[in-house]
Parts: structure tokens; sequence; C-alpha cells
């Protein structure tokens, strides 16, 4: 099963972060490779462009990849989104000079658009039933209006202040982007996919959470888990030779603080706060 992930960039090193801590890091280092091996026999990662991943996947040179969505939207690869992993966040967003003529999409209408993302752009437009020429840049977009080159822009934005530090104004978000993972058609439902899925569905899954463990007297149990703000209903065990059980249940890192105060109070000792690794639900 080889997997494609960015081979640099800012989406290169929290792949392989999110990897490592699903079980699945590399063996032999990422350094100017173009592979890796990876603790499983089975998986091997192939490091390629960001914006290459979903063609990898799609002509079966991979068979899953993990890139942005507009990255996946941009190819039109015909690719299953198999799981959103949250990170790499930002807006494709359609943008114009503060002072200049165009103000909502409609101004558009004969106008020239610059962009990374032709067709994502020509979607978007598409969709408004508009039809601006769109001119296709590999960098700096936010500058083409500034001289000239175009009447707006479709760009990648986080913050909104490299827009704004060249006098652009959105106009209208074009696209939400974040890091998926994604697998070609036939290999849905694959036995390694689904590992390989879990995996990564569990260390998010125990993100912000907190795994919670005391001691109760059998006589306070009830009480104390009317105050657990637990995923479900906690897990009770009996302490043999006490009239204690003991008491496990996840809750999340904000409830942790009054958590410990309300059980306490219902009568447990002996609390214990670990972090989670990875949780499969």
């Amino acid at each position: 099963m080889r997997i494609a992930v960015p081979n640099k960039g800012r989406l290169h090193d929290p792949t392989i972060d999110l990897l490592e801590r699903a079980g699945l890091p590399v063996t032999d280092g990422t350094n100017r490779r173009l592979y890796a091996e990876t603790v499983d026999p089975e998986v091997t990662l192939l490091f390629v462009r960001a914006a290459d991943v979903p063609a990898y996947v799609a002509d079966g040179a991979a068979d899953m990849g993990i890139t942005g969505y507009d990255q996946i939207h941009e190819s039109g690869a015909d690719l299953v989104d198999l799981l959103n992993l949250g990170y790499g966040t930002c807006r494709l967003v359609l943008a114009a000079p503060e002072t200049g003529p165009v103000s909502t999409v409609a101004d558009l209408g004969g106008g020239t658009v610059a962009t990374e993302f032709p067709g994502v752009a020509r979607d978007f437009f598409a969709d408004r039933e508009i039809d601006p020429e769109i001119v296709e840049v590999s960098g700096a977009t936010e500058l083409t209006p500034l001289v000239d080159i175009a009447d707006a822009i479709v760009d990648i934005t986080s913050t909104g202040t490299t827009l704004q530090v060249n006098g652009l104004d959105v106009i209208e978000d074009v696209l939400e982007s974040s890091v998926r993972l994604v697998c070609r058609p036939d290999v849905t439902g694959e036995p390694k996919v689904e590992q390989v899925r879990t995996a990564l569905r569990s260390v998010l899954s125990a993100e912000g959470k907190r795994y919670l463990m005391m001691n109760v007297p059998e006589k306070s149990l009830d009480d104390v888990r009317e105050v657990i703000p637990g995923l479900g209903g906690p897990t009770v065990m009996d302490i043999a030779g006490t009239d204690l059980v003991a008491v496990h249940a996840v809750v999340d890192e904000g409830d942790v603080f009054e958590a410990i105060n309300d059980v306490k109070r219902e009568g447990a000792s002996d609390v214990l706060v670990t972090e989670i690794e990875r949780l499969v639900e």
C-alpha cells in the first residue's frame, strides 16, 4: 500500500507527525528521498509535491494520498475523501483592489482573474454564470492587479494579512480547505486502507481528550457517575478485597479541572489524569 504525501512545505511536517502518532513512523528517513518504508512492511510513503498527490493516486502510482482539499478539487481527479485530517486549514477567496471598480462577483463579467487554481476558479464562476478570463499564474498572485495583469484574483489566505498589505479586499469566499486522506474508488474498503484510516482517525479522536481514573466507594458510585462528563458511561471495575470500585472515563480536556473537584466532592480518591495518544471509537 503506497501513500503519497507532501515532500516539503507547510503540510510535510504535520503529515509526518500525524503518521508517526498513528503508529506509522518512517524507518529510513525522509531527507532528499522519493520514498520511505514505514514500520508496517505493507505501507510505503511516496514524497511528491502537494499539488501532485491527487494525480499520483488517480493514476495508480499510489493507493492513498494526503494533501489539501484545494489541490484535490483543482486536480479534478475522481478520488474518495476518506477523512478530514483537520490541519492545513485555509480559504481560497476572490479578492480585488480596495479602490478599484470590482466590488462584487458580477462586476467581473468580461473581466480578468489571476489565480494558481484555474480549475477551482472556473467552477466558482460557472456556478454563478459569469465567464471572466482566467489567467493562470505560478506565484505572487496578489501582485497581478497592481501591475494591470488582472482585475481580481482567486488566492489562498489564512489570515488575510497579505491581501491587506497589497491593498486587496475579499469579495467572496471561494473554497474552504483542509488536509484530507483520499484514495482511489477501486481500493475503497480494502483492509489496509481501512486500517490506515482507523489509525489516523484514532489520533484525531484523542486530541483534546484526557483519561480520568479514580477509586470510588461503591455506595458513592451513582453520585460520581452523575458528575462525570465522559464520552458515554464510565467503565467501572471491582477492586478485590475492598468496598471500592475503579472508575475510568474519557473526558474533554476543558472539563478536567471541574470534573476532579466534582468527583472528589462525591467521595472519589486517588484521581489520576493521563493524556490519550489514540482513541478508537
